[in-house]
C-alpha cells in the first residue's frame, strides 16, 4: 500500500481530524454531564481536578460544538463532492477505494460521537427537566 497516496488525501487528514474534534465535545461535554446524571460527581470532581482543561472547554462547549461541527461538514463535503474518483491504475485504485471506506467508518463514527455529545450537552436536561424527572 502507496503511503504517499494516503497521506497526500485531504479528505483522510480532515477525517481524522474530524473524529478527534468530535471526541473532544464528547470528553469535554457529554461524559461529565452523564457522570453527574448518573450520581459520579466524584469522579468528575477528580477528573477536572486532574485536566482542568476540562472546565475551559466546557465553558466554552458552544465553540466547541461550532468547530467540530464545521469539521464535520467540510469533512462530508470533502468526502461527497462531485466529481471525486479514484484513479485508473488498478493498485492505486484499490487504495483510493480503501481509504473511501475507511474515510466513511470514520465519518460516520464521527456523527454519531457528535450526535451524542450534542445530546448529553445541549438537549438532555431541558428534556429531563421538561419532563419532569
Amino acid at each position: 500500500m502507496n503511503e504517499t497516496t494516503t497521506r497526500g488525501n485531504p479528505a483522510s487528514r480532515t477525517t481524522w481530524l474530524t473524529l478527534f474534534a468530535s471526541t473532544g465535545t464528547l470528553i469535554c461535554c457529554a461524559l461529565p454531564i452523564i457522570f453527574v446524571s448518573l450520581g459520579f460527581g466524584a469522579t468528575v470532581a477528580a477528573l477536572t481536578s486532574s485536566f482542568p482543561l476540562l472546565i475551559t472547554l466546557s465553558l466554552h462547549k458552544a465553540w466547541v460544538f461550532a468547530f467540530s461541527g464545521a469539521m464535520l461538514a467540510l469533512s462530508g463535503w470533502l468526502m461527497y463532492r462531485p466529481g471525486r474518483a479514484c484513479p485508473t491504475d488498478p493498485e492505486l485504485g484499490q487504495v483510493c477505494n480503501t481509504t473511501q471506506t475507511w474515510n466513511r467508518r470514520l465519518y460516520g463514527s464521527s456523527v454519531v460521537i457528535w450526535c451524542i455529545g450534542f445530546f448529553a450537552a445541549f438537549l438532555a436536561l431541558p428534556l429531563r427537566i421538561w419532563l419532569g424527572l
